[in-house]
């Protein structure tokens, strides 16, 4: 017998259960609950933090936290939300969702979105761990030089936090990468970009933000790594450096950031409206378009946040022009849900609420952006308060309100299980009111002048009163947050009763079973439209639906 005709041993694939098949996966569904789960430790860690910087700043020359450990926390709770959390929290959504809604069986790259996943917590492990070294980093979550260099942050944590953040950032690159490979060549027959569900437009979007941007944040990280370690002076003016220079690469990475943020949102929101109002989203191209715009407009708004710096003034004057510009966009879509909203069947579901939460703290904290891109008002309000209210009305207002809104909406897909509705719209409310406690008066203290990062106050200031109601509105939303995770355990152990389709959605991840198979589909149809499991549920095919649980 001829050697070609001899028959190939061919290795058998090595299975695991337990434990071990979790951490060998490379199934998009597997990595994607693996992200909510590391997310969700990342957010208890970062929040435990925010409670305590409330705690040391609830009453004026408070000694609960001295002023390094007030900075460290700072520094890794503005870090946590921002890196370990919201943006990684996106990629779990995406990773989920993605494949499914655009009739894919995985992510292009399922090894390589298993190593982004892994690299996340790599990163995170790195940046805590300087706190086992004497201390943690303490020069503030923007990482601004002079403070991050090694005259005035000396430990060996500001390193490890720099290191953990470029870790950080290849994991985000990598998921960018994928995400964009996948929607691009990977989408069922008939789904074209304008057939996309706005989810997906969003996922795009901003994937394309953090591949562009994200390499001129670690340019800037490794600068200030290469002036602590090896003596360069890229920032050191004593030597022909600039300070301002690492303001200006770290805010052309740090503004496209925000709308790595909160874009995802925007596509979550744009998914759950049309559902529970019955009708389609007003102006779907008008949205895409949007989203697109505001990906652009992103890189060209980032030098608003140095008007105090001494730009010269023609410069102020544009970046003061396309920050407002770019509110047009975003106003677009606000317009557009509240349209879809408009003469809707509407269901006041947990996941309906936390939508509408959103619609109205995210343009609030808009609002307070487009105020703040006055140039005689930013000089007034640059560095108080004020800008914390802000951020946080954009991001926890915004990004907080809507994760709990895309949860609730894809519970039943992803566990076959509803979440308590009853429970939930407690929680809304609950979230609601700490929220507005917490964040609103903050505005009133940046009127009065309190700075930002300062760890005390005397009582002579009269910011006394106003912080303690915003610690205690924090704790009201931590106790928003412990209702939630209830509600989860409850879940959980309830039986599977969720069908393929309990919402009566749109698009094909409603398709499938709850929970969705290895291979996702057994069969896809031709997409038509914009919404085709509505086309299948009208043409005739048999719709299953049950309640969610009220008590």
């Amino acid at each position: 017998m001829a050697t070609a005709d001899l028959p190939i041993a061919r290795p058998v694939p090595r299975t695991y259960s337990g434990v071990a098949e979790w951490l060998t996966t490379v199934d998009h569904k597997r990595i994607g609950i693996m992200y909510f789960v590391a997310t969700a430790g990342f957010f208890a860690v970062g929040g435990l933090m925010a409670l305590l910087i409330r705690t040391q700043l609830a009453q004026p020359d408070n000694t609960f936290l001295s002023a390094s450990q007030y900075n460290q926390l700072v520094t890794m709770h503005g870090t946590t939300m921002i890196f370990l959390f919201v943006i990684p929290i996106w990629s779990g959504f995406g990773n989920y969702m993605v494949p499914l809604m655009i009739g894919a069986r995985d992510m292009a790259f399922p090894r390589i979105n298993a190593l982004s996943f892994w690299l996340l917590l790599l990163g995170g492990a790195v940046m805590y761990s300087g706190f086992l070294f004497g201390g943690s980093a303490a020069a503030g979550w923007t990482g601004y030089v002079p403070l991050t260099e090694k005259l005035y942050s000396p430990q060996v944590g500001q390193d490890l936090w720099i290191l953990g953040i470029h870790i950080i950032g290849i994991s985000s690159v990598m998921g960018a990468a994928n995400f964009l490979v996948t929607i691009q060549r990977m989408r069922a027959p008939g789904m074209t970009w304008f057939r996309l569900p706005l989810f997906v437009w969003a996922m795009e979007v901003t994937s394309a933000l953090v591949l562009l941007a994200s390499p001129f944040l670690a340019a800037a990280l490794a600068m200030v790594l290469l002036d602590r370690q090896l003596g360069t002076s890229f920032f050191n003016p004593a030597h022909g450096g600039n300070v301002i220079l690492y303001q200006l690469i770290f805010w052309f990475y740090s503004h496209p950031a925000v709308y790595i943020m909160i874009l995802p949102g925007f596509g979550v929101i744009s998914e759950i409206l049309p559902v529970f109002s019955r009708k389609p989203v007003f102006g779907y191209r008008t949205m895409a378009y949007s989203i697109a715009a505001i990906g652009v407009l992103g890189f060209m708004v980032f030098a608003h946040h140095m008007f105090t710096v001494g730009l010269p003034l023609p410069v102020q004057v544009f970046f003061m022009a396309t920050t407002m510009v770019i509110a047009i966009p975003t106003g677009v879509k606000v317009f557009n849900w509240i349209a879809t909203l408009w003469g809707g069947s509407i269901r006041f579901t947990a996941a309906m609420l936390f939508s509408i939460g959103f619609i109205l703290m995210f343009t609030i904290g808009g609002v307070d952006g487009v105020f703040m891109a006055s140039l005689g008002i930013d000089y007034q309000l640059n560095g108080t308060y004020w800008v914390v209210a802000h951020i946080h009305y954009v991001l926890v207002g915004g990004s907080l309100m809507i994760i709990f809104a895309g949860l609730f909406y894809w519970w039943p897909k992803i566990t076959g299980r509803f979440l308590n509705e009853r429970l939930g719209k407690w929680q809304f409310w609950l979230l609601l009111l700490g929220f507005n406690l917490t964040f609103l008066p903050m505005h009133i203290l940046g009127v009065m002048g309190m700075p930002r990062r300062i760890y005390t106050y005397g009582p002579g200031t009269g910011w006394g009163p106003i912080n303690a109601a915003e610690t205690v509105g924090s704790f009201i939303i931590a106790v928003s947050i412990m209702v939630f995770l209830y509600n989860m355990a409850l879940s959980l152990h309830a039986p599977a009763t969720a069908p393929s389709d309990p919402w009566e959605g749109n698009t094909l991840e409603w398709l499938t079973t709850s929970p969705p198979p290895p291979h996702n589909f057994d069969e896809l149809p031709e997409v038509r439209s914009l919404r085709p499991v509505r086309d299948l549920r009208l043409a005739g095919r048999p719709a299953t639906r049950a309640q969610p649980a009220q008590s």
